[in-house]
């Protein structure tokens, strides 16, 4: 009954009137007055106004599911989220300034038109008999798989099957997660991409939160600085099962040379590990650094790679990229992880969408490599623009020349109070080094993510606020 119904009941039930009474109360009152009579009178119109309750607070329905404990770890919101929800607030307090956001790394510029023609030509294709296409095959098109073995790993040993077409390398990151289940240990760089660490959360790979240190435990953080150049000391990190490497990195923007992924890879061989190696980035590498894991011998044994279209071409809103798990790569009983990948990835995942795949097909063209690799040169030329005015004004100033960002030194003070002052005093959005892990404190990262007159007007800013 709605609760405007059950009050109105209830208080006509308790009135006194007889004129609101039961219909038994009207029987008994006329046998005991047969003669008695009321002179007619207009009534008017008769309001039943309900009797006003006391207000009481509902008790929320609780399910006896218990919440997993793995979630209750993890602090605060994810890093992005939260410089957003930072960035909204910012708008609000100040509704008429000009916002730049040079914080989430998101690509601005548009997609080139040879590559979401071919987009569009798919989507007018499904329109037809001809053309449609239901469920693909989960790991992806074989052109596709085809057209990223020869771009990217050609003469490197890897074949069309070792390469899973996805939605992106961030999805692929929990994917794998999963493949390695909660009774492994890890390693990541510190500072590192946030989602490998909360992803091992979640998977409850790791213990509680250590406030004092700013760490979880079980996991183990190598420390990346510039005093070792953004590269671990292997020679004082313990053996872990998995160890997650990003380059060129996020957030550092240092890329590892051939002969520090050689150490890498003879690493992971003694310790029995396995390396997921992050190469979103490659493509902005400058330096003769090796793009792929796999141009180091012996990394089929030990490596797994995952990349993506998002920074390349634009794709961060298409979703799309691809993971490569060599047959070579083996669990410690011999089973190939190839095959534990492919199953969880059939369970999970229904396949990327055959419109993103027609896009990545064009990426790959002679058209779109030309056409990627001048939004990268775009985007490198922001990178160039935001370093040159934090050098000037004599910030230590690291990144940028292998990757779309800018890895700003503050000594003394703490990230998000930089992050808070730049926000405050130039209305322009970075991010927190040490969101990225407590090895990034004391640095903000700056994007290059940005359109040409918002980066220079940003810089401009800086100028005007470090002068």
């Amino acid at each position: 009954m709605p609760l405007h119904q059950f009050h109105l009941t209830a208080s006509i039930s308790s009135s006194s009137s007889p004129f609101l009474a039961p219909p038994s109360a009207f029987n008994s009152f006329s046998s005991r007055h047969k003669n008695f009579s009321l002179p007619p009178r207009d009534l008017g119109i008769c309001r039943c106004v309900a009797t006003p309750q006391e207000a009481k607070t509902p008790t929320a329905y609780k399910t006896n599911v218990s919440r997993n404990a793995n979630m209750g770890k993890l602090q605060a919101g994810y890093l992005f989220p939260e410089v957003a929800r930072r960035r909204n607030a910012h708008k609000e307090k100040y509704p008429d300034a000009q916002v730049i956001s040079l914080g989430i790394g998101d690509t601005t510029e548009p997609i080139p038109d040879v590559i979401t023609s071919s987009m569009s030509k798919k989507c007018q294709a499904l329109s037809t008999l001809e053309g449609y296409s239901g469920y693909g095959a989960e790991q992806g098109e074989k052109s596709l798989r085809a057209a990223i073995r020869s771009t990217f790993y050609a003469d490197l040993g890897i074949n069309d099957d070792d390469i899973f077409v996805s939605d992106g390398a961030k999805c692929d990151i929990s994917r794998l997660q999963v493949v390695f289940g909660s009774n492994v240990t890890m390693a990541v760089q510190d500072p590192s991409y946030p989602a490998y660490v909360d992803s091992s959360v979640i998977m409850g790979q790791t213990g509680q939160f250590q406030t004092d240190v700013e760490k979880y435990a079980n996991i183990e953080y190598m420390n990346c600085t510039p005093e070792n150049g953004f590269f671990p000391d292997l020679s004082k990190s313990p053996r872990t099962d998995i160890i997650f490497f990003c380059s060129p990195n996020n957030p550092t923007g240092a890329a590892a040379t051939r002969e520090q992924l050689t150490r890498l890879v003879q690493f992971a061989k003694d310790n029995g590990s396995i390396i997921v190696y992050d190469s979103a980035y490659a493509l902005y590498m400058s330096d003769d650094n090796p793009r792929s894991i796999f141009e180091i011998p012996g990394a089929r044994e030990v490596a797994i790679e995952t990349s993506s279209f998002s920074k390349y071409a634009g794709f961060t809103g298409v979703r799309l990229g691809w993971t490569v798990v060599p047959k070579e790569l083996l669990f410690s009983d011999g089973f190939p992880v190839a095959r534990d990948f492919n199953r969880v990835v059939c369970t999970c995942f229904n396949g990327a969408s055959t419109v993103a795949q027609a896009g990545g097909l064009a990426c790959l063209s002679p058209e779109g490599l030309k056409a990627m690799h001048e939004v990268i040169g775009f985007y490198k030329g922001n990178t160039e623009i935001i370093m040159d005015t934090f050098n000037s004004l004599g910030f230590k100033v690291y990144g940028g020349r292998n990757a779309p960002y800018v890895w700003v030194h503050f000594p003394g003070r703490s990230s998000w109070d930089v992050f808070a002052e730049i926000l405050e005093k130039t209305h322009v959005v970075t991010t927190p080094g040490s969101g990225f892990g407590p090895g990034g404190e004391g640095f903000v990262r700056v994007s290059a993510f940005g359109h040409r007159g918002n980066v220079l007007e940003a810089c401009k800013r800086f100028r005007q606020l470090y002068k």
